[in-house]
């Protein structure tokens, strides 16, 4: 019979991921004539658009950014990012069903949203639906390959598909992503990852 695998505390998978604004590329030979201006700027919010708004109280958690996401979605501002967002909101809230919507209608919008397809994944794994939770952790890497989260908990539903050879692969690329203080935090799970992978194939074999 083979060993379990056992999970360390930094097992657990990894959180939502919220979208924030798409930043506009700068032209590298473009010359800053004049300086940043740094004074505040009153009525902040007010010049923002929809989504921007939304993000905003999002980030400091306030309730009202769920309605200003809806309002972005209204207003065709970054629909399918605001679809998204919302769903975490509404998966915070306890609201499955409206986060499952949420991310679904965000792919409907953008069927290569990284994000949306990283945020379901995770929706599935709280469910235990490990194998959709893949299927969705897989497109999400496929169209973000720079995306660090999702080969962390790609790995976890792989090794608890019994795929160990392919966890460990994704660890390890958790792990050239992220900075070493921060990868460091698997490495726990990649040793039991691979001292299970070794048992399994002692068990198979037997000994040489």
């Amino acid at each position: 019979m083979g060993e379990i695998l056992k999970f360390p505390a930094e097992g657990s998978k990894l959180g939502y991921k919220r979208v924030r604004k798409r930043r506009i590329a700068e032209d590298p030979g473009q010359l800053h004539l004049f300086p940043p201006v740094t004074a505040p700027i009153l009525s902040f919010a007010a010049s923002l658009g929809p989504f921007e708004q939304a993000l905003m109280f999002d980030e400091r958690g306030d309730a009202k950014a769920a309605e200003l996401y809806s309002k972005a979605i209204e207003n065709q501002d970054c629909v399918a990012d605001a679809y998204c967002n919302l769903g975490i909101i509404e998966s915070q809230r306890g609201n499955t069903t409206k986060a499952f919507d949420c991310f679904t209608t965000a792919l409907k919008h953008d069927p290569r949203h990284s994000e949306a397809h990283y945020n379901l994944g995770n929706l599935y794994f709280e469910l235990n639906d490990f194998r959709l939770a893949q299927v969705h952790y897989e497109i999400a890497g496929e169209v973000d390959p720079l995306f660090a989260n999702v080969y962390f908990n790609l790995a976890l539903v792989q090794a608890i598909n019994n795929d160990l050879g392919a966890a460990i692969s994704a660890l390890s690329k958790y792990q050239e992503l992220v900075p070493k203080e921060e990868g460091g935090n698997a490495d726990e799970l990649l040793r039991n990852l691979k001292k299970s992978l070794a048992a399994a194939r002692n068990s198979r074999f037997g000994p040489t």
